[in-house]
């Protein structure tokens, strides 16, 4: 229903913006600043901060669909960071590896791209991003990548050397138990975890001060500070063998027990 609510907004917008395109630039952001100054101008100032977070938030929605319009369908901070040479550059030739939320499989056919001995294995629970990557697979006319349509729980065995979990573990609320599943169906010594860092703005605990969503994805159960993170891995059996930060996120490598 979200997902079509959007859509729905999007088609809308196409249509209206034609009209409301024709009005000059400058006066057009003249409007929209004068409409956020009034909103924010409530007499319990947190109210009005309140109001503008929410704002700010539909925003950044509007900002990340553009940029992925802009970057021919694929988000641009997938060129612009240069966050695949971090899996990349821990995984040797001849690994075989596992990419779990592998999403519409980017990373997993950079590696199988850079690492031609390797095999990369993507599992996603969405059918459409699975579909999408098996697309991106042949184009790129790889080998060695094979993607799964599937949830992680359901599989018995997929043996690897290395697990990546990109952005995944901040939308599970058991995190130890799932990195023990994990563990017991891959039997993988090393693990390459990516997840959003809390510390990567002060906005994000005024946000939490004032008792609305601070959480980048509203389907996030945490985003970490640096000591849960480590707290986490420690409860998990995970030894953290490397822990960086870049582009607000934490970025670590953590061997098996």
């Amino acid at each position: 229903m979200h997902f079509m609510k959007k859509k729905l907004i999007l088609k809308l917008a196409s249509f209206i913006s034609f009209f409301w395109l024709c009005i000059p630039s400058r006066f057009r952001r003249f409007i929209f600043t004068s409409a956020f100054i009034l909103e924010s101008r409530s007499k319990k100032t947190s109210s009005g901060l309140i109001n503008l977070f929410k704002i700010k938030d539909k925003l950044e929605w509007v900002i990340n669909e553009r940029s992925i319009a802009y970057n021919y369908g694929i988000h641009p901070k997938h060129r612009l960071t240069s966050y695949h040479e971090f899996f990349i550059d821990r995984i040797n030739e001849g690994d075989v590896v596992l990419d779990v939320g592998c999403g519409q499989a980017i990373v997993a056919c950079s590696i199988a791209s850079s690492r031609k001995k390797s095999f990369v294995i993507g599992i996603d629970i969405n059918k459409q991003n699975i579909s999408k990557g098996k697309c991106l697979v042949s184009k790129k006319k790889l080998k060695n990548v094979k993607l799964i349509d599937g949830d992680i729980y359901d599989q018995k065995e997929i043996k690897v050397d290395k697990v990546i979990i990109s952005n995944v573990l901040e939308h599970i609320n058991d995190r130890s138990e799932f990195i023990e599943k994990l563990k017991k169906i891959t039997g993988a010594k090393f693990f390459l975890i990516r997840v959003p860092l809390f510390e990567r703005d002060w906005q994000l605990p005024l946000r939490k001060e004032l008792g609305i969503n601070y959480f980048s994805d509203i389907d996030h159960k945490i985003e970490h500070t640096i000591e849960e993170f480590k707290d986490e891995m420690k409860k998990s059996n995970l030894i953290l063998e490397e822990i960086s930060t870049l582009y607000g996120e934490i970025w670590a490598n953590c061997i098996n027990e």
